[in-house]
């Protein structure tokens, strides 16, 4: 099994179910005669994953974000509602809730569902922030972010660019060191130092582009690990677990465009 720099796919549970991927059973067992035969179907809840799974779980959970995102932008945008609020305790509660779904090992729509609410309640809220100042961002962002998905998306299933080990422990590193020099930044910057690469420069520029590269090339990871769990047959309500895989990067992906597209615009 591969590895992946989404948290979200790195605590999968390695036993409990009969063995192949992930402790998941990849093949139905034949009921051996004299042994009480009959085994009956698989329910919704445990048939294997498909694909049409993992594509409905991660529409209802974008679509859900979206709708979320937009109604607090257009709240924030009218002045009916004040920024930072809605910004903080979606932050807090997606942060929450993402925690509890990674280590709780067990999928469960609910949370994930209203850690995508939270998450659309949060970018909603800076989106508008950077809509008052930078007229038509949000429908920028959200269309860069869309794009760049779609197009990993064709990348992965056309074979272009192939999920290798080597791949994998590039990408994994790759985000690792960007994750460290923005945590190296932002620490800095309490003591006043400027490293320059969150400041509008042509640095933090140079600096945006290349994290947006990294987080797209994470979406191979997700698509990989993903088409991974079908293939091992696991059950189908892993399909949300998916789900939340693919919106931490969305999340993440989305921020970085929307903060290129502010430097872009600035005077």
């Amino acid at each position: 099994m591969r590895s992946t720099s989404n948290p979200a796919f790195r605590n999968l549970p390695t036993s409990g179910f009969g063995g192949g991927y992930a402790g998941f059973q990849t093949q139905p067992q034949a009921s051996a005669p004299g042994y009480g035969g009959y085994q009956a179907p698989p329910t919704t809840g445990d048939r294997p994953m498909t694909v049409d799974d993992v594509v409905t779980k991660t529409a209802m959970t974008i679509g859900l974000a979206l709708i979320t995102g937009v109604l607090t932008v257009v709240a924030v945008k009218s002045g009916a509602l004040p920024p930072v609020p809605p910004m903080i305790i979606g932050l807090l509660v997606g942060l929450v809730l993402s925690l509890i779904i990674i280590f709780r090992r067990t999928p469960n729509p609910a949370l994930v569902l209203t850690y995508s609410a939270a998450e659309g309640v949060f970018l909603g809220a800076i989106t508008g922030v950077f809509d008052i100042y930078f007229p038509g961002i949000a429908i920028q962002a959200v269309l860069g972010t869309t794009l760049v998905f779609i197009t990993m998306l064709v990348v992965y299933k056309t074979g272009a660019v192939r999920v290798t080990p080597r791949l994998t422990k590039w990408i994994i590193g790759a985000t690792v060191g960007a994750a460290g020099l923005m945590l190296v930044n932002l620490l800095l910057g309490l003591f006043g130092v400027n490293m320059g690469l969150r400041d509008g420069s042509t640095t933090a520029i140079i600096f945006s582009i290349i994290v947006i590269g990294i987080a797209a090339f994470n979406f191979l990871l997700d698509f990989d690990m993903a088409d991974q769990m079908i293939r091992a047959g696991m059950p189908s309500r892993w399909a949300w677990y998916a789900a939340f895989g693919l919106m931490t990067t969305l999340v993440w992906l989305y921020l970085e465009i929307l903060r290129l597209l502010s430097y872009l615009q600035s005077d």
